[in-house]
């Protein structure tokens, strides 16, 4: 809720970050990720599985239907400036696809269809950062901070395909009536917030990956098991 005289943030893409996998050395071997985006200017295609010119490294765990894009608000940034100790971070550090602005964890919800350029978006999960993240970040204690800090991001499935440029306007087209908060959705997830309740109405979200829904029914099963 906006204070009185507050005015709405601005939704808006602020950079679009692309890249495709590349070798890094973490441990003394070579490792292929696709976290080191950077930001293209001009316009960028998008279609089912991703932009053009990027890509990911391990399809196990990111990319796909349901995490075809990452995207990361611009608000968290200075939060993460104070916590490494130095700034200014440019877009697409979190290996994020798009860097946004006005779109919240605690707002975005499951289900919620974006209009962004010519495109549309499905929010679909929370980010889970990798051993990959803690290394580009040089913090290897990262990993818990960025989920317990509430600002994992948030990823989307692709709509309708379509052209994309930084300065785009995101507007909300859509929400599920049954929808929970991304930052909900992370709770139940990852940070020992497992509510029945909350996880049964989250497996009646279309949009809900298969990673997410198949944890939430082993768990109601194991809660349901007698003894």
């Amino acid at each position: 809720m906006l204070n009185p005289g507050e005015r709405a943030p601005t939704l808006k893409i602020i950079s679009i970050n692309v890249a495709l996998p590349e070798e890094v050395m973490i441990g003394g071997r070579p490792v292929p990720t696709g976290i080191n985006k950077l930001p293209v200017s001009g316009p960028v295609a998008l279609g089912k599985l991703g932009f053009s010119s990027d890509g990911q490294a391990d399809l196990t765990v990111h990319g796909g239907e349901f995490q075809a894009v990452y995207g990361y608000p611009i608000e968290h940034y200075p939060h993460w400036e104070k916590r490494f100790e130095r700034g200014p971070l440019a877009p697409g550090l979190f290996g994020e696809n798009i860097t946004t602005s006005g779109l919240l964890e605690t707002e975005v919800c499951v289900g919620d269809i974006y209009q962004m350029g010519a495109a549309q978006l499905q929010v679909t999960m929370h980010r889970l950062p990798c051993f990959k993240f803690a290394n580009k970040t040089g913090r290897p204690d990262l990993l818990k901070d960025f989920l317990w800090s509430g600002h994992c991001g948030f990823y989307f499935k692709v709509v309708e395909e379509g052209v994309l440029s930084a300065g785009d306007k995101i507007a909300k087209i859509k929400s599920d009536s049954r929808a929970i908060s991304i930052r909900t959705l992370l709770g139940l997830h990852k940070l020992d917030e497992f509510d029945p309740v909350l996880a049964r109405r989250a497996l009646t979200i279309a949009a809900l990956p298969p990673l997410i829904r198949n944890d939430f029914t082993a768990k109601l099963a194991a809660a349901d098991r007698p003894g």
